[in-house]
């Protein structure tokens, strides 16, 4: 997703996320006999991708249970004992996607096959708005000055890898690199998905990622002007691989997990922390998840974007998701009781 890896800015965000934006939300203390399907959870599973982030949580609540985390055998019984769940907003349904790390062909120099290129952030674009994607593309405003990551043979990839904000880079010998998000230009993002829909083009349950990508492919030249209707442009820098069995970084600078790493709105759900889900759809889906990305688009209470992991699997399943539910926060039994004083 774009804008994953702005660490400082997120930060912040969750050390205020107590404030206006909980503040227009209703808050309902449940039990877990009111999470449908918690019994039947791998919570271990959940616990061992808690611990990874658990550390950088900031406050005395967290980091209190980060050390119970650390040495506790028994999964289900330490999250009961020590949290409670917190329903935060849910007068309307939630609504989850799904998000991935796209693998695309590259080389590390242009060549006729390979001559759309993976830019660093130019400093123009650290100071503030700076021109649109556009502008970018068609100006040439990046070309010569040794911004190059690589050169990839796909433009509508690039552009799907500037939405999910990271991925890897397959070269011609073999060698992979990977990507993260580093900057971007300031613009607001925009869905092309929902471009296609307020053109008439599709009805709303028929869109999909690869629904998208056809289009834009059958359709050059209205295709180039669709992606041009998102403004925002992503920047990146290389990244590490130092387990390629690893995800990419998330908002927490540490490996997210397939299909227990979900992507928040920070406002309203502190970074690290277990949020049970009950994801409607073709493929129900109720099961722990941990707090430990952000996204562009990810705004809200009821609002989450699951990470399913890397390549066309993966992505073909992440695509797909647009569903509704609930989501609910496992808060310190403390900290909750605060946010819900009556309870």
């Amino acid at each position: 997703m774009a804008g994953r890896g702005a660490i400082l800015g997120l930060w912040l965000a969750l050390t205020g996320w107590t404030c206006a934006a909980m503040a227009e939300q209703s808050v309902t203390l449940l039990s877990f006999d009111d999470l449908q399907g918690w019994a039947e959870d791998d919570h271990a599973a959940a616990l061992s991708v808690f611990r990874n982030t658990c550390a950088d949580m900031p406050g005395e609540d967290w980091q209190a249970l980060c050390a119970i985390a650390e040495t506790t055998p028994q999964a289900r019984t330490f999250f009961e004992l020590f949290f409670r769940p917190v329903l935060i907003g849910g007068e309307e349904s939630a609504l989850f996607t799904g998000y991935f790390e796209p693998e695309l062909d590259g080389s590390p120099r242009p060549t006729a096959q390979f001559r759309y290129p993976v830019y660093r952030t130019p400093q123009e674009a650290r100071d503030g708005q700076w021109v649109s994607r556009r502008e970018i593309e068609e100006g040439g405003l990046l070309e010569g000055r040794g911004l190059e990551i690589a050169w990839v043979d796909d433009p509508v990839e690039l552009f799907f890898l500037q939405v999910q904000g990271s991925g890897r880079i397959r070269m011609a010998d073999g060698s992979v690199i990977r990507v993260g998000y580093d900057g971007r230009n300031g613009h607001p993002y925009r869905s092309i998905g929902q471009e296609l829909i307020r053109r008439g083009i599709y009805q709303p349950h028929q869109v999909s990622a690869q629904v998208i990508r056809n289009w834009v492919r059958r359709n050059p030249a209205a295709g180039r002007e669709l992606l041009f209707h998102n403004p925002s442009y992503i920047f990146f820098r290389e990244v590490d691989i130092a387990d390629p069995a690893l995800g990419p970084l998330g908002a927490m600078n540490r490996s997210v997990t397939p299909l227990r790493t979900i992507a928040v709105d920070p406002a309203y759900t502190p970074l690290g922390a277990p949020v049970w889900i009950e994801k409607g759809g073709a493929a129900p889906m109720h099961r722990l998840m941990i707090a430990q990305d952000t996204g562009g688009a990810i705004r809200g209470a009821q609002r989450a974007d699951i990470f399913f992991g890397f390549g066309d699997a993966a992505g073909e399943a992440a695509g797909t998701i647009r569903d509704p539910g609930r989501m609910v926060v496992l808060l310190p039994i403390e900290m909750a009781h605060q946010r819900v004083p009556d309870a």
